[in-house]
């Protein structure tokens, strides 16, 4: 994957939850019986391979930023979301610019608020990697970017009664996507000045021209946003024929044409790889092991946020595949990776598992230490890693031990993880 070129500046994602989807409940009126909609949910909790859309999108989001701020008032939306490392949701508005507003008030309300935010739509669950990224490196010299596609079709203009008035020249016209990314305090100081604007017009019993989107709202203060290519992947959820289209893209995800083929065309074979990490004891640094924040009273040292967990993890699977192990591809001597979310490196070598027409069969980590417990935290981590992997829970062992006061990890001054992996793949994958 590629990366932002500059050192990492704190991030946090709007994912909004707030819209009702009217065209897509309109449209399920219609659906035949035994459709794959649920009439009674909002589209963004609609059931896609398995999960709710806005479950999706937030998985998508979690590798990149620091934190995720759900917005909606929907039921469902805690529930579509239990389990993930989000900030609890705040309530939307009527409004989208009203739900932004909510989402950025709720970030500037914390100790420590965002340097960059992205805003993304609940309803788009397929956005690439690459797209994030791209919007992310784009950021450290834009104070707005969004990802967009070139429109490709002839544009017309439609009267009331269905005739054409007038063919509409695409040239550089765009089809604007989300995430989009903007300088966290210049977002939140033009959202809370468009409010103050509308209820100014409201006093004087007029109203008050809106924007469509953030990027509009930069436009209009004189801003520079800038584009980067987004993807045919990344549609919206709008009707509920999308919800096929969106189950096609999850199962053809793998952008190796080799990997479309078929089992029975290119037989799998197994591959088993062996991953191992260390890292010391630091204070001042929260304890995070396999994507999950445990309560202890130092941390790990290391360039990332030194989960060792997810590093053996890691290095089980470059080892499986032949790709040299997880400092070949996030190099400690480069700033970028510094304090970064070690979540992000095993989304990258999940994909480079499905990019070789490949599948995790199973991994099992062992973590090796006196303290602290991992038992209570078992659970939580077998699921955390699931969702990075996307395989289910069911193929994720982990558990601990002591070296019985032996070492390093029996003096408590680090902890030790064995990981191994199982893994089949096509015989040529390379």
């Amino acid at each position: 994957m590629t990366a932002p070129t500059a050192p990492r500046r704190r991030t946090a994602a709007l994912l909004l939850a707030a819209g009702r989807g009217r065209r897509f409940a309109s449209d399920l009126t219609s659906a035949q019986p035994g459709s794959a909609p649920t009439p009674q949910a909002s589209k963004q909790f609609q059931e896609l391979g398995g999960q709710p859309v806005i479950r999706r999108a937030a998985l998508a989001l979690l590798p990149f930023v620091d934190f995720v701020q759900p917005v909606g008032s929907d039921p469902l939306l805690a529930e579509a979301l239990g389990g993930l490392d989000v900030l609890p949701p705040v309530p939307g508005g009527a409004e989208r610019h009203d739900s932004v507003r909510a989402g950025l008030q709720a970030l500037a309300a914390l100790d420590d608020p965002p340097e960059l935010v992205l805003v993304h739509d609940g309803a788009r669950p397929c956005v690439p990697p690459r797209v994030i990224e791209d919007v992310l490196g784009a950021l450290q010299s834009h104070s707005g970017v969004i990802p967009a596609l070139p429109v490709s079709d002839t544009l017309k203009r439609v009267d009331e009664d269905g005739i054409i008035t007038a063919t509409v020249p695409r040239a550089h016209l765009w089809r604007a996507q989300t995430p989009q990314g903007f300088s966290f305090p210049l977002l939140h100081d033009l959202h809370c000045q468009l409010h103050q604007q509308a209820q100014d017009a409201l006093s004087a019993g007029t109203s008050a021209p809106l924007p469509t989107d953030d990027a509009a709202l930069l436009e209009q203060a004189g801003h520079e946003v800038a584009i980067v290519m987004g993807s045919e992947d990344n549609i919206k959820l709008t009707v509920p024929e999308d919800l096929m289209r969106l189950e096609r893209i999850l199962a053809d995800q793998a952008p190796d044409p080799k990997a479309h083929q078929s089992a029975q065309q290119r037989p799998l074979l197994p591959r088993v790889g062996l991953g191992y990490d260390v890292h010391a004891f630091a204070e001042g640094r929260k304890l995070i092991i396999c994507g999950v924040e445990i309560p202890h009273e130092k941390g790990l040292a290391g360039h990332s946020d030194a989960d060792v967990g997810l590093h053996a993890l890691c290095d089980a699977i470059y080892g499986a595949l032949a790709e040299g192990d997880i400092g070949r591809h996030f190099p400690p001597s480069d700033n970028k990776w510094r304090d970064m979310d070690s979540a992000r490196f095993l989304v990258h070598a999940g994909e480079l598992i499905r990019s070789k027409g490949g599948m995790l069969v199973n991994a099992d980590l062992t973590l090796i230490c006196e303290r602290p417990k991992i038992g209570p935290h078992a659970q939580a981590m077998r699921e955390r890693v699931a969702e990075l992997l996307q395989v289910p829970v069911g193929r994720i062992s982990i558990k601990a031990t002591t070296s019985e006061r032996l070492g390093f990890t029996g003096r408590e001054e680090g902890i030790a993880a064995t990981a191994a992996v199982s893994i089949m793949a096509p015989l040529d994958a390379d």
